[in-house]
């Protein structure tokens, strides 16, 4: 393995609705880990704060071509950032199995980087891309209140499979503990695995399998965390 000897651009996209958000926690360790082997360019855009519409579905974009949606809003300050960063971090709470619907329609709004024009790859039809997602690497990090990845991050990840490329999913049950000072004893070593990943990651924009399993492993036991949820 080999550290990003240049400096990294990172987007990181914060979908949490809250201003102390739990998934926060673990994408913020995530990035101090990152930064223990230099200085990167790190932008953070908090979604709730910002104006984003939800997508129309007219398709004036691929009219006019100029990777800009025809909505005036904060969106098209994300999509001239897109294609420009090295990684993208998605960082978002769990809501009805899926993304919160503010952060969503940031996704959504990724239209107006394709065309109309469509291809088929790998026996899979697509549009044709106007800029190069290839050289865009994408970390999804997203916490639920339930206490166990089973049955609640399945539709998601199959979502993040056919969204994004180059990409590192981590799902991690139990995040409202982060925010519990007397938790401290079990979130703080959650806290610092995620650190530690985040250094891992910026060897080779990967983690290994037991990294992935260890991020995504209970604090807890289910059945302690369920007696104490009132």
């Amino acid at each position: 393995s080999y550290y990003w000897s240049e400096i990294m651009k990172i987007l990181v996209l914060n979908g949490s609705p809250k201003k102390k958000s739990d998934t926060m926690v673990l994408t913020n360790a995530f990035l101090r880990g990152i930064k223990k082997n230099g200085s990167h360019e790190i932008s953070v855009m908090n979604i709730s704060e910002m104006k984003i519409s939800p997508c129309r579905g007219c398709f004036g974009c691929w009219q006019v071509k100029n990777k800009h949606c025809v909505i005036d809003d904060d969106q098209n300050r994300i999509l001239d950032l897109y294609p420009e960063v090295d990684l993208i971090i998605w960082s978002f709470p769990l809501y009805c199995f899926g993304m919160p619907s503010h952060i969503k329609a940031v996704l959504d709004r990724t239209i107006p980087l394709n065309q109309m024009k469509m291809e088929i790859v790998d026996g899979r039809t697509r549009h044709l891309p106007m800029v190069d997602f290839s050289k865009i690497h994408t970390v999804v990090i997203s916490g639920c209140g339930f206490p166990n990845y089973e049955h609640n991050f399945e539709g998601l990840s199959r979502q993040c499979d056919l969204c994004f490329g180059n990409l590192t999913k981590i799902f991690v049950p139990e995040t409202p503990l982060l925010n519990i000072p007397e938790a401290k004893p079990v979130t703080e070593p959650k806290v610092l695995a995620f650190e530690n990943a985040g250094e891992e990651y910026a060897k080779n924009f990967s983690l290994s399998p037991e990294t992935i399993e260890n991020l995504q492993s209970l604090m807890i036991s289910k059945e302690d965390y369920i007696k104490n949820i009132e």
